[in-house]
């Protein structure tokens, strides 16, 4: 269990001072939780997108330490992600951002009352039963969703333009968490006349031998699905992708930068705004069920050309022009 900083409540009082004529009402203070599937407590080492989501919460007036308390909780494990959101309601948080699909479901099953925005890039809200609908989901959840369908099209669109002869691409995925995803890519590929080869995550020991029999059928890419287990994982995943010498795609920019070939989707820390906004328009009073769920309206294309020359493909000029971020 991981707490984030506690509030401290400090009173000055001058040396000196007059006694107050009445007593002076305490400052109001927001609780909110916040809950993720990781392994380790990404707070210590510094997480770029939850600087952006402090950010914006001072800029709308929600200021930890003086207004504002955060307890954040983390695990990998399903059911001490349960455990932890029952004892985030049990603190009395008024909202609880829920970082990923596992640990929305999680605190879904903790309470049907408190307020969740969700940060989720694999989960059809609707056909999972989050929300009502689109525009009024109507319970307690609401927060930014990703559409599965459009972004893995593009996925397999770019992995082709790189790889012109591609016919067959092996699918990473978490099977208890993205099925939905999965059948998207599917159908994607279809309509792109590529051939899925299914490669369920197991963790980070087992790649090397999936990926090798993901080639031995024919396999000449990789799509990596997001996933906040896999994500954890990413260096173990890009090492793997390396050794196979698998030209590979991800949602995430970090995927790229850590050199995975090329990432395609949302900018996390705009979407981490949004997610800030929700937060505090629900401390402000508004009811998670009047709050529309919200897309991602901003997309990067990152193209690790370090990597593309050690796999020994030539990078299309076309594909050079409309990248968003090119690592030499």
């Amino acid at each position: 269990m991981i707490s984030r900083r506690r509030f401290l409540a400090i009173t000055a009082t001058g040396v000196g001072a007059p006694l107050p004529t009445a007593a002076q009402p305490a400052p109001t203070l927001a609780r909110v939780g916040g809950l993720a599937t990781y392994p380790r407590a990404p707070r210590t080492q510094g997480s770029p997108n939850l600087s952006v989501f402090d950010e914006q919460l001072k800029n709308l007036g929600f200021v930890e330490g003086r207004n504002l308390v955060i307890d954040w909780r983390y695990s990998s494990d399903s059911d001490r992600l349960r455990r932890l959101a029952d004892e985030l309601i049990a603190l009395g948080v008024q909202v609880i951002f829920a970082g990923d699909p596992y640990a929305l479901r999680a605190s879904r099953a903790a309470t049907a009352t408190t307020p969740i925005v969700a940060y989720d890039m694999e989960s059809d809200p609707v056909a999972e039963g989050f929300v009502v609908s689109l525009a009024r989901p109507g319970g307690n959840v609401t927060g930014i969703f990703l559409d599965q369908v459009e972004i893995s099209a593009k996925q397999l669109e770019l992995l082709k333009e790189m790889v012109p002869r591609l016919a067959r691409v092996a699918v990473l995925w978490d099977s208890p968490l993205a099925a939905s995803q999965f059948e998207a890519v599917k159908s994607a590929a279809r309509t792109l006349n590529i051939t899925v080869t299914s490669v369920v995550w197991r963790g980070p020991a087992q790649l090397p031998v999936q990926f090798h029999s993901a080639m031995r059928d024919g396999a000449r890419g990789l799509l990596v699905l997001s996933s906040p287990l896999i994500n954890s994982e990413r260096p173990a995943v890009v090492d793997a992708t390396l050794r196979s010498h698998m030209p590979s795609i991800n949602l995430f920019h970090s995927f790229a930068r850590d050199g995975g070939l090329l990432a395609y989707g949302p900018i996390q820390a705009a979407d981490y705004r949004k997610a800030a906004r929700l937060v505090a328009k629900i401390l402000g009073g508004a009811r998670p069920g009047d709050l529309p769920i919200e897309r991602p309206d901003r997309f990067e294309l990152v193209l690790n050309a370090r990597t593309a020359k050690a796999l020994g493909l030539t990078v299309p000029p076309s594909l050079l022009l409309r990248a968003d971020q090119v690592i030499e």
